[in-house]
């Protein structure tokens, strides 16, 4: 079966047509369209979706331009690289990439490589910033359920028979799991 160029167009509700990208990917070699029509932040992106899945080895997704592809920059990677590991092209009209000539294949890795650099910076960050706080005395995580002396009253309360489980809960404002971790009985309900 030959190698196909498959085409994307997307467009948001502010904008009219999509004649123009449409046009643009046919002049360009492509013998079949997927188009999305997105509007709001909540992107329904049933096109690229069919897209994707319809897609095989050897073939290519075109779009007219890099921002029709992805959402951000981390998507547009994820998108490319997942592409290219199933043996599918990529090309962008606009920015003239092709990731089936060496020079596409050499900007989507420095596109991945400042993708993993930002990664790496985040966590580092964060890293840091815990390892401040903990110096400082602060404890990362979640704050505990109960002070000790609420854990106290607990297990008393756990050790009277004649108290409910969903009433102590109330009575302490917390939920069964939490009960049950602090009394590790495992046995009453």
């Amino acid at each position: 079966m030959p190698h196909m160029l498959i085409g994307y167009a997307r467009i948001s509700t502010h904008e009219q047509t999509l004649a123009l990208q449409q046009d643009a990917l046919e002049k360009a070699g492509c013998e079949k369209i997927f188009t999305d029509r997105v509007s709001g932040s909540k992107a329904e992106t049933k096109g690229l979706t069919e897209s994707l899945s319809y897609l095989r080895e050897g073939d290519t997704l075109v779009v007219w331009r890099l921002d029709r592809l992805g959402r951000s920059l981390r998507h547009l990677i994820d998108t490319i690289t997942e592409l290219n590991a199933r043996g599918v092209g990529f090309k962008s009209l606009t920015e003239n990439i092709d990731t089936t000539t060496s020079g596409g294949k050499l900007v989507f890795h420095i596109f991945g490589a400042l993708a993993e650099f930002e990664r790496e910076i985040i966590r580092e960050r964060t890293q840091a910033g815990l390892e401040s706080a903990r110096s400082r005395g602060k404890v990362g995580g979640r704050p505990k359920a109960l002070t000790p002396k609420q854990v106290q009253i607990l297990r008393n309360m756990a050790n009277d028979p004649s108290l409910a489980v969903s009433d102590i809960c109330k009575t302490l404002g917390i939920g069964r799991t939490t009960f049950y971790r602090y009394v590790k009985s495992g046995g009453r309900e």
